[in-house]
């Protein structure tokens, strides 16, 4: 899995764009790909129950979004986005009924949310799917509430898999899932769904093209299903992420280049310079220091703090890993034990 660094001017938040280049296929998608098991037809008709409208009002005016509902006691997940700076929220369910909701958790790290509502009787429930299983090429669709236009379906592909995004102010979405499925303001928090009636991943943002300052065309981005299965029950129970699943050294870096290592008399002209080392962190217990200089890791060049970052996506809290460091001008090996990120 490799960061993804689009040429972007800006990462649309609110999920804009995606304008599908090609109409909607009108044959069932079990006739596209193997395993599915029911018709564009079916999916949409079954599944368009459990998405609702979210309708936000804030200081600086209103807004709307979408979302799924993932539990019968009116639990609704969604974008952070889409909530935040919320005063006042109204869920609009798939029959019209409209209801006041109250935000139980937020994770902006991972841009999902929860929301909550009195459920009525006869509440519409989504499955939630294993995203691990997606396949590239695999027929998807985007189900949500685009410019306030209620329960619009748009069918597409999976494009691809393991992107890794990064939305701005820290905040990275991993492994997510790029699909070309028509995305456009206020799909935001709905729902990505496979031909068997799972929700897959949680449509978030759209890249801007930089040359034409509009969203890009046919390119999507989703919260696979199986990150929201992980972090909506901390939500729900804590309001917040207790663990991230996340692999952390616990060091603030900058990247090393030729100019960097000229004005510091660095012994490289690469890699990621250590400027903090949090107490009684991964990095402390190894031994590393402030100035020290990672090189490699488990043999894997690290050029900057991209690389290091992208190293750190494929890790898990509790691995052992050997890192190349320059202090000084002395080149050593340290092993680390990775810690867990810690979400504010």
């Amino acid at each position: 899995m490799k960061f993804i660094a689009l040429p972007l001017i800006a990462l649309l938040m609110g999920a804009l764009g995606g304008w599908l280049a090609a109409g909607a296929a009108t044959h069932s998608a079990s006739a596209v790909f193997p395993g599915a098991s029911q018709s564009i037809e079916q999916v949409a008709a079954k599944f368009r129950t459990s998405v609702v409208q979210i309708n936000v009002e804030t200081q600086a005016g209103g807004g709307l979004g979408s979302g799924v509902i993932i539990d019968p006691r009116g639990y609704i997940v969604t974008n952070n986005h889409v909530v935040n700076n919320g005063l006042n929220y109204q869920v609009v369910l798939y029959d019209n009924t409209r209801l006041p909701a109250n935000v139980v958790g937020t994770d902006p790290n991972d841009d999902l949310a929860v929301v909550k509502i009195t459920p009525p009787k006869h509440l519409s429930v989504a499955n939630i799917g294993d995203s691990s299983r997606l396949q590239v090429g695999q027929p998807v669709l985007a189900i949500g509430n685009p410019l306030g236009i209620t329960q619009t379906v748009t069918s597409g592909i999976v494009s691809a898999l393991g992107r890794n995004i990064n939305e701005g102010q820290n905040n990275l979405i991993i492994n997510a899932i790029q699909t070309d499925a028509a995305i456009n303001p206020g799909n935001s928090g709905g729902a990505l769904v496979n031909m068997q009636g799972n929700l897959v991943g949680i449509p978030t943002l759209v890249p801007i093209d930089p040359e034409f300052k509009t969203p890009a065309s046919g390119v999507g981005f989703a919260i696979p299903s199986n990150r929201v299965k992980f972090i909506v029950p901390q939500l729900i129970n804590s309001g917040h992420v207790v663990q991230s699943g996340r692999a952390d050294i616990g060091v603030n870096v900058v990247s090393v280049d030729s100019d960097i290592a000229d004005q510091a008399q660095l012994p490289v002209n690469h890699g990621a310079l250590i400027v903090n080392v949090k107490p009684d962190s991964a990095a402390a217990m190894a031994g590393l220091k402030r100035g020290d200089i990672i090189v490699e890791a488990n043999n894997q060049s690290i050029q900057d703090t991209a690389t290091l970052q992208d190293f750190l996506i494929n890790k898990t809290p509790g691995q052992t890993v050997t890192l190349q460091i320059y202090r000084d001008n002395q080149q050593m090996a340290v092993k680390v034990q990775l810690g867990e990120q810690q979400f504010g």
